[in-house]
């Protein structure tokens, strides 16, 4: 990752300087920019890097970070799970996520439903106790129809988290 700062011969409605994000996503492979050439999963994953640098060096009462795992999966799911962990030691984060491997990990989970009517949608928003975190973790893990090992892998992340 590189940021490329030149002057502009002209000022515009960007300012004086052209600013660009490099990005090279793997060993060998040249620089290029970022908007161009990194994956959902990778812009994620570069976003949440700089953020947790930023924690660490400026002090911020809270951090909200809606869907930061966007495109991320399996083992790096767990390893930014675990990155937020640490994160959230020095600074509150509100993290909306769908992955359960990351809302495993958080101390306090919140189910947010929206109601549809023919005349308008409402939002509501309420605390889960450890019970009802287990059976959100199983939807996200489970889909439609839940099983019990997918109940069982909710407890064991839940565990595992604590």
């Amino acid at each position: 990752f590189k940021i490329q700062i030149e002057p502009r011969q002209i000022r515009n409605e960007w300012g004086a300087d052209k600013v660009q994000f490099l990005f090279s996503g793997n060993k060998g492979i040249s620089l290029e920019e970022l908007n161009k050439v990194a994956s959902g999963g990778e812009t994620s994953r570069l976003m949440l890097s700089i953020k947790s640098l930023l924690t660490m060096h400026v002090k911020r009462p809270t951090l909200i970070l809606d869907e930061i795992d966007v495109g991320v999966s399996g083992k790096i799911a767990g390893k930014m799970a675990n990155l937020l962990q640490k994160m959230s030691i020095n600074t509150q984060l509100i993290v909306i996520s769908h992955l359960p491997q990351i809302a495993a990990k958080a101390d306090y989970h919140y189910k947010v439903h929206k109601i549809d009517t023919s005349e308008k949608t409402e939002t509501k928003i309420y605390s889960l106790d450890e019970k009802e975190k287990i059976e959100e973790l199983t939807k996200m893990l489970s889909g439609e129809i839940l099983s019990n090992a997918a109940r069982e892998n909710a407890k064991a992340l839940r565990m595992n988290s604590q």
